[in-house]
């Protein structure tokens, strides 16, 4: 059941947030909880009862976790939690991938697996549960002795299938005792409604032009149509995972959770580094934290600190996906880190500009191994992006009718902070009097109204990270 769908639009949602409305504090969390597990059931079926089992494997590791005093042992505990949800994420999305690898090298172990069916949002809730017990760990947290309270911190549907990936520290406090005011459940529905926008209108638009494109032989496609493709992947696989992020920030906002940004216009970056402080930053300083820090971080030396950020990248690749042209990409922006940690070039500032020339050339080349899982079709695909040379299948240009060609413009423009500087400005010189709050929500109802239309006359509505 995905955001952008009827079924979640129309019953679902209205269902959970009049009942979260009308039933008492002290059965919200528990209703909250069995909605949870029926939106995961309803997309994956018998699946929920692995989402059952890591609840309560999570609850009891963390409750051994603080009761055991002996660190020796405690450390053990954690371990085997660590190593529990770690093997349900290898199992369900690794597992073809590794035997597919030991096969290509001959190394036959006898193993036959079928096909493995992978829970959509595996990758987030289990590293979810790993905070949750590190935390505990370290005693940043105290154990959560309330099942429901902790089923609900794993569960919670605005942020399962495809986060932001949120820390139980962040939240302790508002699962035990939220508030739900009339100020933060209309920023919540404005931002919902933003989401909501950026997926369908935007993403989706981008995606049928990019895919139309990416399903042509490298060979028959133009240098400019070559470009249009990445480009058009390029706001779809942005406005799709940001346009999802707002959604479920909303849809927090509108239970009375807040949930921290989880991008903040990666696109107008000046570095690798800086991308990845804006990019999916619930993933990134997920890394930092339980990874790259433990790992020894930059403290060990120049060598040792190279060799933590290759291994981050590595695994932030594959934790993508199971395919190489991931941890291909993973890599390829880990390279350009260490570049730009060794060399460094001084601009002039009225030349600033080339920066973000030179980060947004990098990320382009990067989403084409993103996008492409077989490596020689990648290369293909970036040779003829700089070849300069006609190709013979020129249709995804029909397409590009004058309606795209704006939604591509508008996805431009708000993938950069325009509109927020705007905002910001607007907001300083008129206060918000009764009149211009009639006209922002009037504003957004037509804008919902007018993407609900975009919905029901398409039935392209493909959303990237729920393979992730």
């Amino acid at each position: 059941m995905v955001f952008s769908s009827t079924i979640f639009l129309f019953v679902f949602l209205p269902f959970v947030i009049i009942g979260n409305f009308l039933l008492k504090k002290n059965v919200r969390n528990l209703f909250l909880l069995f909605s949870s597990l029926f939106f995961y059931a309803w997309g994956e079926q018998y699946l929920v009862i692995l989402m059952i089992a890591s609840i309560c494997v999570n609850y009891l590791v963390g409750l051994l976790i603080q009761k055991i005093v002996n660190k020796r042992i405690s450390t053990l505990v954690l371990t085997i939690g660590i190593t529990i949800n770690l093997s349900i994420l290898i199992y369900f999305k690794y597992a073809n991938f590794i035997l597919e690898n030991l096969n290509n090298i001959n190394m036959d172990i006898g193993w036959d697996l079928k096909e493995v069916a992978l829970p959509i949002g595996v990758s987030f809730f289990t590293f979810q549960n790993i905070s949750y017990l590190i935390d505990v760990y370290r005693k940043e947290v105290k154990a959560q002795k309330n099942l429901i309270h902790l089923g609900l911190y794993i569960s919670l549907f605005p942020q399962l299938i495809a986060g932001p990936i949120v820390r139980y520290i962040d939240i302790q406090k508002e699962i035990i005792e939220r508030r739900i005011s009339k100020v933060l459940f209309k920023e919540g529905i404005r931002r919902f409604i933003r989401g909501l926008g950026k997926k369908v209108i935007i993403a989706n638009t981008s995606a049928l032009i990019g895919d139309k494109i990416f399903n042509i032989a490298p060979d028959d496609i133009s240098t400019p149509v070559a470009w249009l493709g990445i480009i058009c992947y390029s706001l779809q696989i942005y406005f799709d995972f940001s346009g999802y992020s707002d959604m479920a920030i909303g849809l927090g906002k509108m239970l009375g959770f807040n949930f921290k940004e989880n991008f903040n216009y990666p696109y107008v970056a000046k570095s690798i580094q800086d991308f990845w402080r804006r990019w999916h930053i619930s993933l990134s300083t997920w890394f930092r934290d339980y990874l790259y820090i433990p790992l020894g971080g930059n403290r060990k030396g120049q060598l040792r600190t190279y060799l933590n950020l290759i291994i981050v990248f590595f695994i932030t690749g594959l934790w993508h996906g199971a395919s190489w042209n991931f941890v291909i990409w993973g890599l390829f922006h880990g390279l350009f880190l260490l570049l730009e940690r060794n060399i460094k070039i001084r601009i002039p500032k009225n030349l600033d500009f080339i920066k973000h020339i030179y980060l947004l050339f990098i990320v382009l080349i990067g989403w084409v191994f993103f996008r492409i899982e077989d490596f020689s079709q990648a290369l293909l695909f970036l040779r003829k992006m700089f070849s300069f040379t006609k190709g013979t299948d020129y249709s995804p240009l029909m397409y590009m009718d004058s309606y795209s060609t704006i939604v591509i413009l508008v996805g431009f423009i708000l993938a950069t902070p325009i509109r927020k500087l705007i905002s910001n400005k607007y907001n300083g010189i008129i206060k918000m009097g009764i009149f211009n709050t009639f006209f922002r929500d009037a504003f957004y109802l037509i804008f919902f109204i007018f993407t609900i239309m975009e919905l029901a006359q398409s039935t392209y509505n493909p959303f990237i990270y729920f393979r992730f």
